[in-house]
């Protein structure tokens, strides 16, 4: 899966300045941008001010806040010096995108102050698609962006709302920008990156829609792999993941998360849940691990993490796993992390069931 967040930047600046450069002859100070309390102009300056922080936060690796820096534009700049602006500020940001490490995440304040390059790119996008739309909106101009692109930003970070067949109708629907039949109108919302927990030798990585989607027929989901990559189980759990996605019940912290090691950045493998806690507030665990990464320890080491996380949580009482009774090594992560076993005959396999409480 190649990272394509400085392309789709660049691909969405060109495609709004080609729309937008045909106003500039209009007034931009007066009209209203869509249904923004902002004008045409001061959202443009908007725009140009998220792509510049953005490359701040990737190119100053910004950890516990916004980099405390600004743009303001030389006076009488006119609409065509704006989008002059726009222009630049979306090319320093692609150059970031690409001059940033993939491990590497910055200061985001929404949902869980991080984000890695790929979901900044993302944002980017968002801004430069949504603001066009405003705009042009307020200036009477059609505005049309390549499906790909709103696809991109729905993927990675709006995992929490289901596809529709019209990707840009669904993201400003999404945003409150417009309607969607048989979706009752959203007045509040915000987009999510991915949520990242960290231990001593691994980052446990949420993984996106659109990583799931390229795990689930083959593909790396844009990590790099121990071996090459990940075992059939991590492939099948990004299906389930997708699947959820699609029928929009997907809660993306109780999704699939990459195992990352800290010492090479390479994935060791997958953990997750099978789904949202139900109503008594379990939810099921699995987990796995490629073939040269096992014996190590990874296993427990994340488990710990996850469990300690989501047993924090208010809507999660206990946690629950099935293994094979001749998974002997499966069995004694289980027994590490403090799970107990509590039946030996559970579904239709004859599993052995293991329960963590909180």
């Amino acid at each position: 899966m190649r990272a394509m967040g400085g392309e789709r930047v660049e691909q969405a600046v060109a495609d709004a300045m080609a729309v937008l450069r045909a106003a500039t002859e209009r007034d931009w100070e007066g009209p209203r941008a869509g249904r923004l309390e902002w004008s045409c102009r001061l959202t443009a300056e908007h725009v140009a001010g998220c792509l510049f922080a953005y490359a701040g936060q990737l190119a100053g690796r910004a950890q516990n806040a916004y980099v405390p820096f600004d743009i303001t534009l030389d006076d009488g700049t006119d609409s065509e010096g704006v989008l002059q602006v726009v222009e630049t500020t979306g090319a320093l940001f692609a150059a970031a995108f690409r001059a940033t490490p993939r491990e590497v995440r910055a200061f985001h304040p929404y949902p869980f102050r991080s984000a890695n390059r790929e979901g900044f790119a993302a944002m980017g996008v968002a801004e430069v698609l949504l603001h066009t739309h405003d705009i042009a909106e307020g200036l009477g101009l059609p505005y049309e962006p390549p499906a790909e692109l709103a696809e991109y930003v729905l993927t990675r970070i709006f995992p929490h709302v289901q596809p529709g067949p019209d990707p840009f109708r669904t993201l400003l629907w999404a945003t409150g920008r417009g309607d969607l039949p048989g979706r009752a109108p959203v007045t509040e919302w915000r987009w999510s990156n991915n949520l990242v927990l960290p231990t001593d030798r691994l980052t446990l990585q949420g993984v996106t829609p659109a990583a799931a989607a390229d795990l689930a027929v083959g593909g790396d989901g844009g990590f790099e792999w121990l071996g090459g990559g990940p075992f059939e189980g991590t492939r099948e759990a990004a299906g389930m993941v997708l699947k959820a996605y699609e029928a929009g019940v997907h809660r993306p912290e109780f999704g699939l998360f990459a195992l990352v090691r800290r010492e090479d950045g390479l994935a060791v493998g997958a953990m997750g849940f099978h789904g949202v806690p139900d109503e008594e507030g379990t939810a099921e665990v699995g987990y796995d691990l490629v073939a040269g990464a096992r014996g190590h320890g990874y296993a427990t080491e994340a488990l710990r993490a996850l469990a300690r996380w989501a047993l924090a949580r208010d809507d999660v009482r206990a946690l629950f796993a099935t293994v094979d009774h001749a998974n002997a090594p499966s069995q004694a992560v289980l027994g590490r992390v403090g799970f107990r076993q509590v039946s030996e005959e559970f579904g239709e396999e004859g599993l052995l069931a293991y329960e963590l409480l909180g």
